[in-house]
């Protein structure tokens, strides 16, 4: 018995059957996002609530191997929440990366609604 490799674009071919097989009727918004993540790039994904937004970002999670998280954002997020923050340490004279506790898997935030931050306008940001 032989066994044949596939090359990059099969693979990726392979990789957007996949995730449509779970995503569906959403073959261009996949293209793009498998376009975004082999790029490098960074993806932001935005929608109408209710048409899969969190689970195309649980199957692109799945399709490279990572982990997945969802994080609820609040009006109060910042950035730094999500990601982490640079902190000086005057010992070495250097800045040190402090990442976030989100930042360590895969991630996928949403928007809380407002219905939620006026009944909590405290909402806890994790």
């Amino acid at each position: 018995m032989q066994t044949t490799t596939l090359g990059p674009s099969s693979r990726i071919a392979e990789l957007q059957q996949s995730i449509a097989r779970v995503v569906k009727g959403k073959e261009d918004v996949i293209h793009l996002a498998l376009t975004a993540l082999l790029a490098r790039g960074h993806l932001l994904i935005e929608d109408v609530p209710g048409v899969g937004k969190t689970t195309l970002a649980h199957a692109l999670a799945r399709s490279f191997h990572c982990s997945f998280q969802r994080i609820q954002f609040t009006s109060d997020m910042l950035p730094s929440d999500v990601i982490g923050v640079s902190v000086y340490n005057p010992g070495p004279q250097e800045f040190e990366f402090k990442p976030a506790r989100s930042s360590r898997t895969s991630s996928s935030p949403t928007k809380s609604t407002a219905r939620r931050q006026r009944r909590n306008p405290r909402c806890s940001k994790r």
